[in-house]
């Protein structure tokens, strides 16, 4: 099993960035997916969650109106689309997958797989 995380990296506030991650060696399209971040010295928190279905079930406050999640099951990856990004949004990002269907709040236990996670550096 592996998850790729990609396209991270550092913009000014009030820029955009398009995480991708890229699932293998599961039947993605069963699962859940979500991403999480984590900065540096808090703990890991949920940002998004979608559905095998396709059904976004859950974003933050924190991220509301500004992040948008999507999948894509034939190529079997998921994006983050990342708008408005300030600095409180520096941290690395993860996706991870569960099965069957995304927690009413994502929490790290229910995940089964993981990425690496790639950096976001939001900085003028």
């Amino acid at each position: 099993v592996q998850l790729v995380e990609s396209g991270g990296g550092s913009v000014q506030p009030g820029g955009s960035l398009r995480l991708s991650c890229e699932a293998s060696g599961f039947t993605f399209d069963i699962y859940a997916m979500g991403w999480f971040r984590q900065a540096l010295g808090k703990e890991r928190e949920g940002v998004s969650c979608i559905s095998s279905s396709d059904e976004v079930t859950y974003y933050p406050d924190s991220v509301q109106g500004r992040f948008t999640i999507s999948r894509d099951n034939a190529n079997s990856k998921v994006y983050l689309q990342m708008n408005s990004l300030s600095s409180e949004d520096t941290a690395v990002y993860y996706c991870a997958a569960v099965r069957p269907s995304c927690p009413l709040v994502p929490a790290i236990g229910w995940f089964d797989y993981w990425g690496k996670g790639t950096q976001v550096t939001v900085s003028s």
